[in-house]
């Protein structure tokens, strides 16, 4: 019987050396991700400076707004600043219609925008990218151009100065992004659940309602956050379209010219928090348009 003796392999010095890492992507890579953090907070920063003041502001007292040079924190605060605005004529009757007018903007562009935005991710239809981009080109329409004919059409229709026609200015307004972020939001709804739920024994509306609408809820909240912050800062159709049932953003521009400088700090930060309110509430819903939820 012959026995094979194996002899060790030594492993030469060329061999086992290992040659070097080169670290500079890696480098850079850390660069980069530090820049773009360093625009992201520089972005913040600027955005967020401006409502920061306005907030120190409303809190501050009627002799610290007057004070030259000006803090940057206030000197006294108060809460007569806020007051005065809220105790001001018409307050709150404009803050009910701008709650009322932006309610019924989001059902609107819900009830209208939502099965549009579902045909465009379902269907394949004639005329279906000119159709995407009317809606844009809608949506690119500054709204001077379209509340003189609208008003123009309230005054004979009737509706003219109510909470009905500045829904109807701000549903215009709002359709063309509902459409948009819908189409996105039902385009990434898989179709094999809802063919599965046809197979079953769904019909098409049935399976749209029970599958894919609730696996669309977070986009559609989000959408409807996006629509409610544009009604309650539009300010030019409002103010166009009525004179004695205006909503805040209108009540606000319309008391300018005679308005203190308390009440105008005041005005605007009212303005701005309700919609970071609704921010900050739904931020967890808030969606890109490629329709994918941050949570």
């Amino acid at each position: 019987m012959t026995t094979e003796l194996r002899q060790p392999v030594e492993s030469t010095g060329a061999a086992a050396t290992l040659p070097p890492v080169d670290l500079a992507p890696l480098r850079r890579r850390r660069v980069r991700a530090a820049w773009v953090q360093a625009a992201c907070i520089a972005v913040t920063v600027f955005m967020a400076l401006p409502i920061v003041l306005i907030g120190l502001a409303a809190v501050s007292s009627r002799n610290a707004l007057v004070q030259f040079p000006k803090p940057l924190l206030p000197s006294e605060y108060s809460t007569e600043t806020l007051l005065a605005f809220f105790q001001a004529t018409g307050t709150f009757p404009a803050l009910g219609n701008s709650l009322l007018v932006g309610i019924y903007t989001v059902v609107w562009s819900l009830l209208i925008g939502a099965p549009a935005g579902y045909a465009l991710a379902r269907y394949a239809f004639r005329g279906k990218d000119v159709y995407q981009v009317f809606v844009l080109l809608v949506r690119a329409l500054p709204i001077v151009v379209l509340s003189v004919p609208l008003a123009t059409m309230f005054l004979r229709l009737d509706v003219y100065d109510t909470v009905f026609a500045v829904t109807l200015v701000h549903t215009t307004l709002a359709l063309p992004t509902t459409v948009l972020i819908t189409a996105s939001i039902f385009v990434a709804v898989p179709t094999d659940v809802e063919e599965a739920a046809q197979v079953f024994g769904c019909t098409r509306w049935q399976a749209a309602r029970k599958v894919v609408v609730p696996l669309a809820l977070p986009g559609l909240a989000a959408s409807s956050i996006f629509t409610f912050v544009l009604s309650w800062n539009e300010i030019l159709g409002a103010t166009v379209v009525t004179l004695g049932h205006r909503t805040l953003p209108a009540q606000v521009l319309t008391a300018l010219d005679e308005a203190s400088t308390a009440y105008r700090f005041a005005g605007g930060f009212a303005l701005i928090l309700p919609a970071l309110l609704f921010i900050f509430v739904m931020r967890r819903y808030l969606v890109n348009m490629w329709g994918t939820t941050l949570r």
